[in-house]
């Protein structure tokens, strides 16, 4: 099967986002997230009280809980993404839980420079729907100090007859929904900057964790 994906511009990506801001708990449900999926994904960088971690793509904040238990209120946490409309459910979730240790910036992730080195780097759920995803990745790998952890949390299509059976579908829903292309392998891309990773996958293998250590 030939593999067909065209990467819609970033507004574009921040204009869908905006619209599905209000829903993005119901995507979950729909495409069945592993229980303790997100909780297991901060647990990989290995974060203690008083980092910083720097989350790209952090939408309406739904890792923020686990973020904020794992480095505490002596630590930092930056989140970035595109869509205004993601952000303020962002910060309305700050205020009500009165996090004042997380800086929320509305940027291309590209762009951003975290005043300290960090600690963490966290896709949740974003990386396959950044059309510049490998630049991303570098830009925050840079920006690890020595021993810091990257971690990519994502879905994807699972190995074998079942996975080719899916992929037509996926793809389409996709490209209606979340943006997130199913034909990159992100663990693949990180590999090749970290040279080693750890990897995980749930749900008869249609969602992953992969991370690395800078050294």
């Amino acid at each position: 099967m030939s593999q067909s994906w065209v990467d819609v511009d970033r507004r574009a990506v921040s204009r869908r986002y905006d619209k599905l801001a209000a829903v993005i708990p119901l995507f979950e449900w729909l495409l069945f997230l592993p229980p303790g999926f997100r909780r297991r994904a901060v647990e990989r960088l290995g974060l203690h009280q008083g980092d910083r971690v720097l989350e790209i793509g952090c939408g309406t904040g739904r890792n923020f809980c686990h973020l904020h238990d794992a480095v505490g209120r002596w630590g930092h946490i930056y989140g970035v993404d595109l869509s205004p409309g993601m952000l303020r459910m962002a910060r309305k979730l700050c205020k009500r839980h009165d996090w004042d240790n997380i800086d929320l910036l509305q940027e291309d992730a590209i762009n951003f420079t975290a005043p300290v080195p960090l600690d963490g780097v966290l896709f949740g759920l974003s990386y396959n729907t950044i059309p510049h995803h490998l630049a991303v990745l570098r830009r925050s790998w840079h920006q690890l100090r020595p021993g810091g952890r990257l971690v990519i949390m994502d879905a994807k299509v699972p190995s074998g007859t079942l996975g080719r059976m899916m992929l037509p579908l996926g793809a389409w829903l996709m490209k209606m929904t979340l943006l997130g292309n199913p034909y990159i392998r992100p663990w693949e891309d990180l590999q090749r900057i970290a040279g080693r990773i750890e990897m995980e996958e749930f749900l008869f293998g249609a969602y992953y964790i992969c991370s690395a250590v800078k050294t």
